[in-house]
Protein backbone atom coordinates (compact mmCIF):
# COMPACT_ATOMS: atom_id res chain seq x y z
CA UNK A 1 0.00 0.00 0.00
CA UNK A 2 1.32 3.17 -1.18
CA UNK A 3 0.81 6.57 0.69
CA UNK A 4 1.85 9.98 0.93
CA UNK A 5 3.22 9.90 -2.42
CA UNK A 6 5.16 13.42 -3.94
CA UNK A 7 7.91 14.32 -6.85
CA UNK A 8 10.96 16.52 -5.33
CA UNK A 9 13.68 17.82 -7.00
CA UNK A 10 17.41 15.46 -6.21
CA UNK A 11 19.75 16.71 -3.89
CA UNK A 12 22.12 14.67 -3.75
CA UNK A 13 21.38 11.81 -6.34
CA UNK A 14 23.22 9.07 -5.50
CA UNK A 15 22.24 6.90 -9.43
CA UNK A 16 21.26 9.47 -11.34
CA UNK A 17 22.09 12.59 -12.95
CA UNK A 18 20.56 15.36 -14.99
CA UNK A 19 22.22 17.46 -17.45
CA UNK A 20 21.81 19.80 -20.53
CA UNK A 21 23.50 18.68 -23.35
CA UNK A 22 24.72 20.92 -25.51
CA UNK A 23 26.43 21.03 -29.13
CA UNK A 24 25.85 22.05 -32.10
CA UNK A 25 24.39 20.35 -35.42
CA UNK A 26 25.02 21.46 -38.98
CA UNK A 27 26.58 24.47 -37.43
CA UNK A 28 23.31 25.00 -35.61
CA UNK A 29 23.07 25.44 -32.06
CA UNK A 30 20.99 22.34 -30.00
CA UNK A 31 20.30 21.45 -26.56
CA UNK A 32 18.69 18.34 -25.07
CA UNK A 33 17.80 17.06 -21.19
CA UNK A 34 19.73 13.97 -20.56
CA UNK A 35 19.92 11.57 -17.67
CA UNK A 36 22.87 10.00 -17.05
CA UNK A 37 21.89 6.14 -15.27
CA UNK A 38 23.47 3.78 -14.58
CA UNK A 39 23.97 0.13 -16.71
CA UNK A 40 22.38 -2.93 -15.63
CA UNK A 41 22.41 -6.49 -15.85
CA UNK A 42 18.92 -8.53 -16.04
CA UNK A 43 18.52 -12.29 -16.38
CA UNK A 44 15.93 -14.73 -17.69
CA UNK A 45 15.52 -17.65 -15.72
CA UNK A 46 14.22 -21.00 -17.19
CA UNK A 47 13.09 -23.37 -14.08
CA UNK A 48 13.61 -26.50 -15.62
CA UNK A 49 11.44 -28.62 -12.98
CA UNK A 50 8.68 -26.04 -13.07
CA UNK A 51 8.90 -25.73 -16.57
CA UNK A 52 8.22 -21.69 -15.77
CA UNK A 53 10.05 -18.10 -15.66
CA UNK A 54 11.04 -16.86 -12.39
CA UNK A 55 10.62 -13.00 -12.41
CA UNK A 56 9.83 -10.47 -10.36
CA UNK A 57 6.86 -8.13 -9.28
CA UNK A 58 8.43 -4.93 -8.38
CA UNK A 59 6.99 -1.49 -6.62
CA UNK A 60 9.01 1.28 -9.01
CA UNK A 61 8.26 5.08 -8.23
CA UNK A 62 8.45 5.87 -11.69
CA UNK A 63 5.40 3.78 -13.17
CA UNK A 64 3.56 5.05 -9.51
CA UNK A 65 4.42 8.50 -10.92
CA UNK A 66 3.08 8.45 -14.24
CA UNK A 67 -0.66 7.10 -13.65
CA UNK A 68 -0.59 3.31 -12.67
CA UNK A 69 -2.74 2.86 -9.32
CA UNK A 70 -0.37 0.18 -8.02
CA UNK A 71 3.13 1.32 -9.69
CA UNK A 72 3.91 -2.62 -10.09
CA UNK A 73 6.38 -3.98 -12.70
CA UNK A 74 6.86 -7.38 -14.23
CA UNK A 75 10.19 -7.85 -14.82
CA UNK A 76 13.80 -10.11 -15.27
CA UNK A 77 15.67 -10.47 -12.28
CA UNK A 78 18.04 -7.71 -12.88
CA UNK A 79 20.41 -4.74 -10.86
CA UNK A 80 22.35 -1.95 -11.96
CA UNK A 81 25.56 -1.72 -12.56
CA UNK A 82 27.27 -0.17 -9.36
CA UNK A 83 29.86 -2.56 -7.84
CA UNK A 84 33.44 -3.21 -9.12
CA UNK A 85 32.66 -6.25 -10.16
CA UNK A 86 32.12 -8.39 -13.75
CA UNK A 87 28.48 -8.18 -15.54
CA UNK A 88 28.47 -11.59 -14.59
CA UNK A 89 29.48 -11.21 -10.93
CA UNK A 90 26.67 -8.55 -10.52
CA UNK A 91 23.88 -10.71 -12.67
CA UNK A 92 24.33 -13.77 -9.71
CA UNK A 93 24.34 -11.32 -6.92
CA UNK A 94 21.00 -10.35 -8.32
CA UNK A 95 19.40 -13.55 -8.79
CA UNK A 96 20.46 -14.78 -5.43
CA UNK A 97 18.67 -11.32 -3.47
CA UNK A 98 15.83 -11.04 -5.77
CA UNK A 99 15.19 -14.84 -6.67
CA UNK A 100 16.88 -16.75 -3.46
CA UNK A 101 18.83 -19.13 -6.38
CA UNK A 102 22.40 -19.33 -6.26
CA UNK A 103 23.35 -20.12 -9.90
CA UNK A 104 26.95 -20.46 -11.59
CA UNK A 105 28.90 -18.29 -13.60
CA UNK A 106 29.74 -21.26 -16.06
CA UNK A 107 25.78 -21.72 -16.60
CA UNK A 108 25.20 -17.61 -17.71
CA UNK A 109 24.44 -17.51 -21.13
CA UNK A 110 24.89 -14.17 -22.28
CA UNK A 111 22.39 -13.19 -24.90
CA UNK A 112 23.00 -9.41 -25.71
CA UNK A 113 23.22 -6.22 -25.06
CA UNK A 114 20.80 -2.85 -25.79
CA UNK A 115 20.56 0.82 -24.79
CA UNK A 116 17.38 1.58 -22.99
CA UNK A 117 15.33 5.07 -22.94
CA UNK A 118 17.45 6.33 -25.58
CA UNK A 119 15.45 9.78 -25.56
CA UNK A 120 16.97 10.90 -22.43
CA UNK A 121 19.16 8.39 -20.59
CA UNK A 122 20.74 5.65 -22.94
CA UNK A 123 22.08 3.50 -20.21
CA UNK A 124 23.07 -0.19 -21.35
CA UNK A 125 21.47 -3.31 -20.46
CA UNK A 126 23.13 -6.20 -20.76
CA UNK A 127 20.83 -9.67 -21.14
CA UNK A 128 21.97 -12.96 -19.50
CA UNK A 129 20.13 -16.63 -19.55
CA UNK A 130 20.76 -19.23 -17.38
CA UNK A 131 18.21 -22.55 -16.29
CA UNK A 132 17.71 -23.46 -12.64
CA UNK A 133 15.98 -25.96 -10.29
CA UNK A 134 14.81 -26.41 -7.09
CA UNK A 135 18.38 -27.49 -5.31
CA UNK A 136 19.73 -24.36 -6.57
CA UNK A 137 17.58 -22.42 -3.89
CA UNK A 138 19.19 -20.72 -1.40
CA UNK A 139 16.49 -18.38 0.18
CA UNK A 140 13.02 -16.93 -0.52
CA UNK A 141 14.59 -13.66 -2.14
CA UNK A 142 12.32 -10.33 -2.45
CA UNK A 143 15.63 -8.17 -2.40
CA UNK A 144 17.29 -6.13 -0.33
CA UNK A 145 17.00 -3.15 2.14
CA UNK A 146 13.01 -3.47 2.30
CA UNK A 147 12.50 -3.65 -1.51
CA UNK A 148 8.86 -4.47 -2.61
CA UNK A 149 10.04 -7.48 -4.94
CA UNK A 150 8.13 -10.99 -5.06
CA UNK A 151 9.16 -14.02 -6.93
CA UNK A 152 6.29 -15.11 -9.03
CA UNK A 153 6.79 -18.19 -11.65
CA UNK A 154 5.16 -17.81 -14.82
CA UNK A 155 4.51 -20.88 -17.57
CA UNK A 156 5.85 -20.65 -21.05
CA UNK A 157 2.28 -20.22 -22.67
CA UNK A 158 1.28 -17.44 -19.79
CA UNK A 159 4.18 -15.86 -20.47
CA UNK A 160 4.63 -15.18 -24.28
CA UNK A 161 1.06 -14.18 -24.09
CA UNK A 162 1.29 -11.82 -20.95
CA UNK A 163 4.13 -10.02 -23.29
CA UNK A 164 0.86 -8.54 -25.30
CA UNK A 165 -1.51 -7.42 -22.39
CA UNK A 166 -1.00 -4.17 -22.21
CA UNK A 167 -2.45 -3.98 -18.75
CA UNK A 168 0.69 -5.14 -17.07
CA UNK A 169 3.51 -3.06 -17.01
CA UNK A 170 6.48 -4.86 -17.95
CA UNK A 171 10.40 -3.70 -19.08
CA UNK A 172 11.96 -3.91 -22.50
CA UNK A 173 14.73 -6.26 -21.19
CA UNK A 174 11.54 -9.14 -20.08
CA UNK A 175 9.99 -8.43 -23.70
CA UNK A 176 13.23 -8.89 -25.81
CA UNK A 177 14.32 -11.84 -23.55
CA UNK A 178 11.24 -13.63 -24.30
CA UNK A 179 11.38 -12.88 -27.97
CA UNK A 180 14.85 -14.35 -27.72
CA UNK A 181 13.46 -17.71 -25.79
CA UNK A 182 11.03 -18.42 -28.36
CA UNK A 183 13.36 -17.56 -30.85
CA UNK A 184 15.68 -20.44 -29.63
CA UNK A 185 13.24 -22.64 -27.81
CA UNK A 186 10.09 -22.59 -28.73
Amino acid sequence: MISDFKLSPLIEPKFIFTSLASYKQDGKDKSWEIVDAADSVAVLLYHDTKKSFVMVKQFRPAIYANGDKFGMTLELCAGIVDKDLSLEQIAIEEVLEECGFQIDIENLIRVTSFHTSVGFAGSKQTLYYTEIDESMKINEGGGIDDEMIEVVYISIDEALRLAYNENIVKTPGLLYSLAWWQNRYY
